[in-house]
């Protein structure tokens, strides 16, 4: 039975029971949720610990505050980017986990807060900074980075099939005028936006500006790396991803190790691998969360299991 209706009017938490059910929970297991958000997925999985203990990731302030409300003995918040993952494990003497939950990409609270800048929807600060303390903005890469840097972003990480001509069109614009807002943005790139496409188009441009401020391919590729460190053989990997680029690392990491070329082997020819994967073909969400949750449309999740590596020698 889906519980995808158990959430707050902070965030929606997107495949719930799958994600509890994929875990495998004990209770007195000790389990780390790498994107806190608002708390759903958390909160669920601090109600099947008894002796067993959680820790959850953040880098954003508000996060903080929510995670302030799960106050209890089994249950400790990190502010801190999930590619410091082990080095805060290992601090706290956590190491090894028996389960890792990551639900990657934008918090409905962040989505829905017009200052943060995230949505296409309203207008607002170019921003886009998960950690609001990060130093380079959305606003920034708009205005500093050069033409080729721009192709470059909108086309690998917003997949954007015109990147040449809309990175031509901000560097164009901005001579002409600061582009510091959601509403400066759109008009400065208008023409460039496909008629009947414009949501669509504006949400890739958006993902590629976000991905780039944040940093978030290579801490994703760092934190994976890390996973097979802090995780216990036998224990789960659980990773929610929600456009082409992070499900492809994910992809390949759980079947590899890796994120690109072939799985590597021994002078005997055996595989190194350190994860069974359990889900061949991602596990989507059913018609009727996505009914109540449109987020939920484009998530993708994937399951492994650290293995032992006794079978390699």
């Amino acid at each position: 039975m889906s519980t995808f209706h158990n959430d707050t009017a902070y965030h929606r938490p997107v495949m719930l029971a799958e994600c509890l059910d994929a875990l495998g929970l004990r209770p007195d297991g000790c389990y780390v949720d790498v994107t806190f958000g608002g708390g759903g997925h958390s909160a669920r999985m601090l109600e099947r610990l008894t002796t067993g203990h959680l820790y959850s990731f953040d880098q954003d302030a508000d996060a903080e505050q929510e995670a302030a409300k799960l106050a209890q003995p089994q249950f400790t918040f990190i502010r801190a980017n999930f590619r410091d993952l082990h080095q805060e494990l290992d601090e706290r003497n956590a190491l090894p986990v028996d389960g890792l939950l990551a639900d990657l990409g934008v918090s409905s609270h962040q989505f829905d807060t017009a200052e943060r800048g995230f949505s296409t929807r309203f207008d607002g600060p170019l921003d886009m900074r998960m950690d609001p303390e990060g130093e380079r903005t959305a606003a920034d890469v708009v205005a500093d980075y050069s033409e080729a840097e721009l192709h470059r972003i909108f086309g690998m990480y917003g997949e954007v099939t015109n990147a040449r001509t809309l990175a031509q069109t901000v560097v164009s614009a901005r001579r002409a005028q600061a582009i510091r807002t959601i509403g400066d943005l759109k008009k400065a790139i208008a023409s460039c936006t496909p008629r009947g496409k414009e949501n669509k188009y504006l949400a890739q441009v958006f993902q590629a500006l976000r991905i780039e401020v944040n940093d978030e391919m290579s801490a994703l590729q760092e934190m994976l790396l890390q996973t097979a460190q802090v995780l216990r053989p036998g224990g789960r990997l659980v990773v929610m991803s929600y456009h082409s680029l992070e499900d492809r690392l994910v992809k390949n990491f759980m079947a590899k190790g890796k994120f690109f070329g072939e799985v590597e082997k021994d002078l005997f020819g055996h595989q190194h691998r350190p994860f069974d994967v359990l889900t061949r073909k991602p596990v989507e969400a059913s018609a009727e969360e996505i009914a109540i949750n449109s987020r939920a449309r484009s998530a993708k999740l994937r399951v492994a299991v650290r293995s032992s590596f006794k079978s390699d020698f």
